[in-house]
């Protein structure tokens, strides 16, 4: 993964390539932002620019150290993720990272270690961690991946270069799924709901997306405050698990984005295919109706990242609907 194929990113970019060609690559980086915004792309990127036998300030992709690091390979790249069967990452693990980075270098100039989730280590894992920052061993380059990297030790972060991802822009994320294959239009649907990450993009499968679609646009053609029994319903049949519930607010989102869209005059829409029901649904709610809808799915989202009852907050949101389309 050269620097060439990294998408949305240009200004990080920009800095890395810089850096390799004078030589100056800190010891440690925290890259911060979603998962699936690229953050491991680039990490690797860097290690096989740094790796690479061609000297230039990005990777040449065809000799050796380019190719072994393509195909996961390579024996200087350690990466280090909680065990499958455990929650967190382990000092067992950090010691044994820490063994393999005092060793020479097999092949590579240096030895490089990816950490992800970075949040996920133990407290003795994380202590341990510090003490290798504190003491690099040789030359060694270790990138820490974190959503979030408020939540690390400060002492951590202070021996660290911080390096902030934004989030994919819808069109990024758009082009990655046209580049990987998917269709046009799938792919103009996904992009939108992905939140900047082509993981939760990736997570999105287009006939589960598709029939989840049918069945809330369904329920919202026959949303009415004078039938309080079918809102509530339609919040027990759309109420699964955390993950099922987000998924539906995202569709709803889409949906309201839409409405407003039509109502405003503008007729590029993400859900063309039901723009017939999508008018409907807009003549009903009218322009002030749409935007109170968005901004209450908007808001139960939150609540439902927050670990809210799903089933409570779907029911407060569709009264709330069911009254702004009334």
């Amino acid at each position: 993964m050269p620097f060439a194929d990294i998408a949305g990113h240009e200004r990080i970019v920009e800095v890395f390539r810089r850096s390799v060609r004078s030589g100056k690559i800190s010891h440690s980086y925290i890259f911060e932002g979603l998962p699936g915004c690229g953050r491991r792309k680039t990490a690797l990127a860097l290690i096989q620019a740094i790796f690479c036998k061609a000297v230039d300030d990005d990777a040449c992709g065809v000799c050796p150290s380019c190719r072994k690091i393509a195909g996961g390979n390579h024996g200087d790249i350690h990466f280090v993720e909680p065990l499958p069967d455990k929650r967190d990452i382990s000092i067992d693990q950090l010691r044994e990272i820490q063994r393999e980075l005092s060793l020479r270098p097999y092949e590579a100039p240096r030895k490089a270690c990816i950490l992800e989730p970075a949040e996920r280590m133990s407290v003795n894992a994380a202590n341990s961690l510090l003490k290798t920052l504190e003491e690099p061993p040789g030359n060694a380059i270790i990138i820490l991946l974190s959503e979030n990297a408020d939540m690390l030790l400060p002492t951590i972060r202070s021996r660290c270069q911080l390096i902030r991802f934004s989030p994919l822009s819808p069109e990024n994320i758009r082009l990655l799924l046209e580049k990987s294959g998917m269709a046009p239009d799938d792919a103009g649907l996904l992009a939108p709901m992905s939140e900047g990450s082509m993981q939760r993009a990736g997570e999105l499968d287009n006939d589960t997306l598709s029939a989840r679609r049918e069945v809330l646009i369904t329920h919202l053609s026959a949303l009415d405050i004078g039938r309080i029994g079918s809102v509530f319903d339609m919040a027990e049949e759309l109420a699964g698990n955390r993950d099922e519930t987000l998924a539906s607010l995202d569709l709803l989102l889409s949906f309201a984005r839409d409405a407003v869209h039509l109502l405003a005059g503008c007729p590029d829409i993400v859900n063309t295919s039901i723009r017939a029901a999508l008018e409907t649904f807009a003549a009903r709610c009218m322009l002030e109706g749409a935007l109170q809808i968005l901004g209450a799915i908007t808001e139960t989202r939150r609540a439902v990242q927050r670990n809210a009852n799903n089933k409570l907050a779907l029911d407060c949101l569709f009264m709330k609907m069911a009254e702004a389309i009334a």
